[in-house]
């Protein structure tokens, strides 16, 4: 399947520019309008609108480039995040394995004292029907 190049066109700082790229019209819009809002958003500094026309150009890449590895650490953080969760899951998991293997290895222990309970408490009965057999006789 072959990928088209997709081409849109948009306003950034007032002026027109035709966008060409294989990632959709919607993502090429959406990046215009970022760069719009870091032009705006430099643009409320007195002191950037003072400078060269190079230097305001400076000013907004480095503003550019600083969210970029904002952003790269953050996505760095989320990953390290993710990675110590999937490892405490892991060993919830592995836990959790262990103590069901323990509740069915007690409720085993339980049907068989259970079992024995009632052999002992027929037992008892036994005992008890052969005690009293045995006294009426006695007497």
């Amino acid at each position: 399947m072959a990928v088209s190049k997709n081409f849109t066109r948009v306003l950034i700082g007032g002026k027109e520019f035709t966008l060409g790229g294989f990632e959709s019209e919607d993502y090429l819009d959406r990046v215009s309008r970022y760069l719009n809002h870091k032009i705006e958003e430099c643009s409320e500094s007195e002191g950037y609108r003072k400078q060269s026309a190079d230097t305001r150009n400076v000013l907004l890449a480095l503003n550019i480039a600083d969210d970029y590895f904002k952003a790269k650490k953050q996505g760095s953080s989320l990953e390290n995040d993710i990675e110590v969760k999937d490892k405490e899951m892991y060993d919830l998991k592995h836990e959790l394995i262990s103590v069901q293997i323990k509740l069915e290895n007690a409720e085993k222990v339980i049907d068989t004292l259970k079992t024995e309970n009632k052999d002992l408490q027929m037992r008892i009965v036994q005992l008890e029907t052969e005690n009293k057999t045995t006294t009426k006789k006695t007497k």
